[in-house]
Protein backbone atom coordinates (compact mmCIF):
# COMPACT_ATOMS: atom_id res chain seq x y z
CA UNK A 1 0.00 0.00 0.00
CA UNK A 2 1.38 3.40 -1.29
CA UNK A 3 1.24 6.60 1.31
CA UNK A 4 2.49 9.30 1.15
CA UNK A 5 2.22 12.51 3.56
CA UNK A 6 3.01 16.21 2.88
CA UNK A 7 4.26 18.53 5.33
CA UNK A 8 6.27 22.20 5.72
CA UNK A 9 3.40 24.14 4.86
CA UNK A 10 2.22 27.47 6.83
CA UNK A 11 1.86 31.34 6.36
CA UNK A 12 4.98 33.23 5.10
CA UNK A 13 4.65 37.15 3.55
CA UNK A 14 6.01 38.16 0.55
CA UNK A 15 9.54 37.49 0.20
CA UNK A 16 9.78 34.26 2.48
CA UNK A 17 10.61 30.60 1.90
CA UNK A 18 9.08 27.46 2.79
CA UNK A 19 10.37 23.58 2.18
CA UNK A 20 7.93 21.16 1.99
CA UNK A 21 8.58 17.27 2.28
CA UNK A 22 6.59 14.27 0.54
CA UNK A 23 7.55 11.07 2.91
CA UNK A 24 6.77 8.16 0.69
CA UNK A 25 6.02 4.30 1.34
CA UNK A 26 5.30 1.05 -0.17
CA UNK A 27 6.58 2.43 -3.65
CA UNK A 28 7.99 -0.56 -5.32
CA UNK A 29 8.18 0.38 -8.51
CA UNK A 30 11.69 0.15 -10.49
CA UNK A 31 11.10 4.00 -11.95
CA UNK A 32 8.79 6.56 -10.78
CA UNK A 33 8.28 10.46 -11.00
CA UNK A 34 6.91 12.71 -8.35
CA UNK A 35 5.46 15.68 -9.16
CA UNK A 36 4.13 18.62 -6.95
CA UNK A 37 0.75 20.01 -7.68
CA UNK A 38 -0.80 23.20 -6.26
CA UNK A 39 -4.65 24.45 -5.93
CA UNK A 40 -5.41 27.36 -4.85
CA UNK A 41 -9.39 27.96 -4.03
CA UNK A 42 -11.74 28.34 -7.13
CA UNK A 43 -8.83 27.50 -9.63
CA UNK A 44 -7.60 24.19 -10.84
CA UNK A 45 -5.12 22.39 -9.99
CA UNK A 46 -1.32 23.31 -11.34
CA UNK A 47 1.56 21.22 -12.10
CA UNK A 48 4.88 23.08 -10.17
CA UNK A 49 7.79 20.63 -10.13
CA UNK A 50 8.49 16.72 -10.83
CA UNK A 51 11.38 14.79 -10.13
CA UNK A 52 12.12 11.32 -11.34
CA UNK A 53 14.48 8.22 -10.38
CA UNK A 54 15.85 9.06 -13.41
CA UNK A 55 17.12 12.18 -12.80
CA UNK A 56 14.86 14.07 -14.65
CA UNK A 57 13.62 17.58 -13.21
CA UNK A 58 11.24 19.87 -14.61
CA UNK A 59 9.73 23.39 -13.38
CA UNK A 60 6.49 25.45 -14.43
CA UNK A 61 7.41 28.64 -16.03
CA UNK A 62 5.56 30.31 -12.88
CA UNK A 63 8.07 28.66 -10.31
CA UNK A 64 11.18 28.60 -12.45
CA UNK A 65 14.47 30.10 -10.56
CA UNK A 66 12.65 30.13 -6.98
CA UNK A 67 11.61 26.48 -6.47
CA UNK A 68 13.85 23.69 -6.14
CA UNK A 69 12.64 20.01 -6.40
CA UNK A 70 15.35 17.55 -4.82
CA UNK A 71 15.40 14.23 -3.63
CA UNK A 72 17.92 11.65 -2.60
CA UNK A 73 15.59 8.80 -3.62
CA UNK A 74 12.27 9.70 -5.06
CA UNK A 75 10.46 6.65 -3.50
CA UNK A 76 11.18 7.74 -0.40
CA UNK A 77 11.03 11.44 0.43
CA UNK A 78 11.04 14.49 -2.12
CA UNK A 79 11.42 17.86 -0.81
CA UNK A 80 10.31 21.32 -2.40
CA UNK A 81 12.30 24.75 -1.66
CA UNK A 82 9.93 27.52 -2.37
CA UNK A 83 12.09 30.97 -2.29
CA UNK A 84 10.83 34.51 -3.12
CA UNK A 85 7.21 33.19 -2.69
CA UNK A 86 4.63 35.46 -3.97
CA UNK A 87 1.19 35.90 -2.80
CA UNK A 88 0.03 34.09 -6.39
CA UNK A 89 1.89 30.79 -4.59
CA UNK A 90 -0.95 30.26 -2.17
CA UNK A 91 -2.71 26.99 -2.07
CA UNK A 92 -2.83 23.47 -1.44
CA UNK A 93 0.55 22.01 -2.33
CA UNK A 94 -0.04 17.79 -2.95
CA UNK A 95 2.58 15.60 -4.26
CA UNK A 96 1.65 12.62 -6.51
CA UNK A 97 3.79 9.63 -7.54
CA UNK A 98 3.59 6.72 -9.82
CA UNK A 99 5.69 4.51 -12.17
CA UNK A 100 7.26 5.80 -15.08
CA UNK A 101 5.12 4.79 -18.01
CA UNK A 102 5.71 5.19 -21.83
CA UNK A 103 2.98 7.71 -21.50
CA UNK A 104 4.40 9.96 -18.48
CA UNK A 105 7.63 9.58 -20.86
CA UNK A 106 6.32 11.40 -23.59
CA UNK A 107 5.08 14.62 -21.41
CA UNK A 108 8.86 14.45 -20.07
CA UNK A 109 10.62 14.13 -23.21
CA UNK A 110 8.89 17.30 -24.44
CA UNK A 111 9.66 19.51 -21.50
CA UNK A 112 6.66 19.02 -19.71
CA UNK A 113 5.77 18.09 -15.93
CA UNK A 114 3.00 14.98 -16.57
CA UNK A 115 -0.62 15.63 -16.09
CA UNK A 116 -2.12 14.79 -12.55
CA UNK A 117 -4.08 12.14 -14.59
CA UNK A 118 -0.97 10.23 -15.11
CA UNK A 119 -0.76 10.24 -10.77
CA UNK A 120 -2.34 7.06 -9.33
CA UNK A 121 -0.73 7.75 -5.80
CA UNK A 122 -1.64 10.99 -3.72
CA UNK A 123 -1.07 12.81 -0.37
CA UNK A 124 -3.63 15.01 1.36
CA UNK A 125 -1.90 18.23 0.97
CA UNK A 126 -0.55 21.12 3.20
CA UNK A 127 -1.43 24.25 2.85
CA UNK A 128 0.82 27.01 1.98
CA UNK A 129 -0.13 30.63 2.70
CA UNK A 130 1.71 33.94 1.39
CA UNK A 131 0.26 37.10 2.44
CA UNK A 132 1.71 41.07 0.37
Amino acid sequence: QVKMVESGGGSVQTGGSLQLACRISGLTYASVCVTWFRQAPGKERERVAAICTTGTTLYADSVKGRFTISADNPKVIVYLQMDNLRPEDTGMYYCAADRLTVGMNRHLELGHIPPASAFEFWGQGTQVTVSS
